[in-house]
């Protein structure tokens, strides 16, 4: 495995910024998840580490090789992409053993044998090995192109939102695979998604990216609790964090323009009124939709609570965090 450096790198796609001076570093042995809407620059970033595509500007090294010039091939990375590539006319356990026969590789039969039946358990597809890709559902064409990554021990895992088109159960169970084998193997793994409970569940490290530019790069607790703006804020956390005027409570601290109310942050009890309108039970708590000052606020209260909608409860903020008039952070 192998750590990847990205300096100061740069794309342009005509006159759309796809990537504007990023730097980063992938930990050798980590799993660093991208977070950012549509258009962020995530799987930009992806293309230029596997070698799919070259900055403008810049430089990305694998392992401590400046990879300029350098072929996927040649570059030793396994990619995921979000749509599912398969040989259709190869049934799954051929599609699985291909890339373990290439000329680089040359990896033995009974090596071959036993890794396609380890990664087939793991991905709950061992019963379908002598079916054609053409006669999977979606779903399992999803894990085999998955397998086809997991097969091989290359220098880097690059996965785009692999885990998109799978059912809620197997995206749970899935998730908690690749973590224990990124884990287990040392693997760096360098994963896109648009799903906060993979990057809180299974990265290592978290970077958000917001129209080409990496805002934030850190641990997911470390970006949950220390957030650089309300951008970084709102990539992760559910519910979504609450976003109101600092004056609303006073005490802002000197630039604060908005105050962001976390659940965790929001007592009750005692403070102001606010007027619950919604009253969500999710089994192991309650969301509640409040109405505050014209502004909709959405907390976490206790699993059994007898609050209804109507209700009158009283909140104040507990260490919240604050935020300037460009969105930054004061506080």
């Amino acid at each position: 495995m192998a750590e990847v450096a990205l300096t100061n790198v740069s794309k342009n796609y005509g006159a759309d910024i796809a990537l504007d001076d990023v730097s980063m570093v992938v930990p050798d042995g980590s799993f660093v998840v991208l977070l950012g809407p549509t258009g962020a620059g995530k799987t930009t970033t992806l293309r230029m580490v596997s070698g799919l595509d070259n900055p403008d500007r810049g430089n990305v090294k694998i392992g401590g090789v400046a990879m300029g010039g350098w072929t996927p091939a040649q570059r030793d990375v396994a990619m995921v992409f979000q749509q599912y590539s398969l040989y259709p006319h190869l049934t799954v356990r051929e599609n699985l053993e291909f890339p373990l026969k290439s000329p680089i590789l040359r990896t033995p039969k009974a090596e071959i044998d036993a890794k396609v039946a380890e990664v087939a358990e793991t991905l709950q597809i061992s019963h379908k090995l002598d079916n054609k890709a053409t006669a999977l559902s979606g779903g399992e064409m999803q894990r085999v192109s998955i397998g086809r990554a997991l097969v091989r021990n290359p220098a880097v895992y690059l996965m785009d939102e692999p885990l998109s088109s799978l059912d809620a159960k197997l995206r749970s169970d899935l998730r908690i695979e690749l973590k224990n084998i990124q884990a287990n193997s040392g693997a760096t793994l360098l994963y896109v998604t648009h799903d906060q409970i993979e990057a809180m569940t299974m990265a290592t490290h978290v970077g958000v990216l917001d129209r080409g530019k990496l805002v934030q790069f850190g641990s997911p607790r470390e970006i949950y609790e220390n957030p650089v703006s309300i951008y970084a804020a709102s990539r992760l956390g559910q519910p979504r964090i609450n976003v109101l005027p600092a004056e609303f409570f006073g005490n802002a601290p000197n630039g604060a323009v908005s105050i962001g109310l976390r659940p965790e942050h929001i007592t009750q009890g005692d403070g102001q009124e606010s007027l619950v309108t919604r009253v969500e039970h999710l089994g192991d708590q309650t969301r509640l939709h409040l109405k505050f000052k014209d502004h909709d606020v959405i907390t976490v209260t206790d699993a059994h609570t007898r609050l209804q909608t109507g209700n009158i409860v009283k909140i104040q903020p507990h260490a919240p965090l604050y935020f300037d008039a460009n969105g930054l952070r004061v506080g």
